[in-house]
């Protein structure tokens, strides 16, 4: 054996080579779990926002909600930025207030306001929220939406409605952030509405904040009777208890979600819950936490955000 050689038969050079390349391979996996770990940390959450009612944190609402309410939940909204871990490049919102027979998306690159409310104050209705539109990210999203199976339209004259340019301008005053709205389906099913969710999943990745824009209680009728605060207990423990649980049993539970207590007395018309499904379907693997709980308009309200 040769002086260059050790005892396995191998050349110094040779040892040298390999070690190098062992070091190359160590860097490289651990650039690779680097990238991985920032790219987990980068990934938008999906978040389910209870929108309030009508104009509420920007007018008079002549009592319909104390003055220590709209301070809970306007303190919610102005801390939302707060949470995410980075500034979203747009907003993608699904807001209980359209509908449509297909999953239909606005295109328009500069979005009117639709004052979809009534009986308020002047100054409700020359309320400004001048967020650009995103016509590229709304092509994305058809084409996601497309790509699961599911037929999808767009419409390039729908605006904001007050599901999403009165709970966000709370948050992004300076309406810095494109915008788009993805309607709900009209026939408000869990399971269509979970799989719209699971196809928008990707753009997570892309820097789009998907956030379902509703309520987790209600009910005028309850509003009107005097009943909302004991209505809306039951309904909101069993939520709170499913969206914090597994993703199988997350969407089991929604998935069936009229048979949970209270279901139809806090949801006699589904259209405010749906925009969840939607949400815990992009959550994919996420479980959910609740980032904001408490009364509003005697009611409890709750905010869920995954990831």
């Amino acid at each position: 054996m040769s002086n260059e050689e050790g005892n396995n038969g191998f050349t110094r050079r040779e040892v040298t080579v390999a070690g190098a390349a062992g070091l190359t391979g160590l860097a490289t996996a651990s650039s690779s779990s680097k990238g991985t770990a920032a790219a987990v940390r980068s990934r938008m959450p999906v978040v389910f926002v209870p929108h309030g009612g009508g104009p509420w944190p920007f007018v008079d609402m002549g009592g319909m909600a104390s003055m220590r309410d709209i301070a809970s939940l306007r303190a919610y909204f102005v801390g939302l930025p707060k949470s995410l871990p980075t500034k979203p490049k747009a907003l993608l919102v699904i807001s209980a207030h359209w509908e449509e027979a297909v999953p239909t998306v606005m295109t328009s690159s500069k979005p009117p306001l639709f004052y979809d409310y009534g009986g308020f104050p002047p100054e409700a209705y020359t309320l400004t929220w001048p967020a650009l539109g995103d016509p590229l990210l709304a092509q994305r999203v058809v084409g996601l939406l497309e790509a699961g199976g599911m037929a999808a339209k767009t419409d390039e004259r729908r605006g904001y409605d007050h599901g999403t340019f009165i709970p966000f301008k709370l948050s992004w005053p300076a309406a810095d952030i494109p915008t788009i709205q993805l309607s709900l389906k009209r026939n408000y099913d869990p399971a269509e509405h979970l799989a719209m969710g699971r196809a928008l999943a990707p753009l997570r990745d892309e820097g789009v904040l998907i956030a379902g824009s509703g309520m987790s209680f209600h009910s005028f009728r309850s509003w009107r009777m005097g009943t909302a605060r004991q209505d809306s207990q039951a309904f909101d423990t069993w939520l709170q208890e499913s969206v914090t649980g597994s993703p199988l049993r997350r969407t089991e539970r929604l998935t069936a979600w009229e048979s949970a207590p209270g279901g139809r007395v806090a949801h006699p018309h589904e259209d405010h819950l749906v925009p969840l499904m939607v949400v815990a379907g992009a959550a994919g693997d996420d479980v959910g936490r609740i980032a904001y709980s408490d009364e509003f308009m005697a009611a409890r309200i709750t905010a869920v955000h995954f990831g």
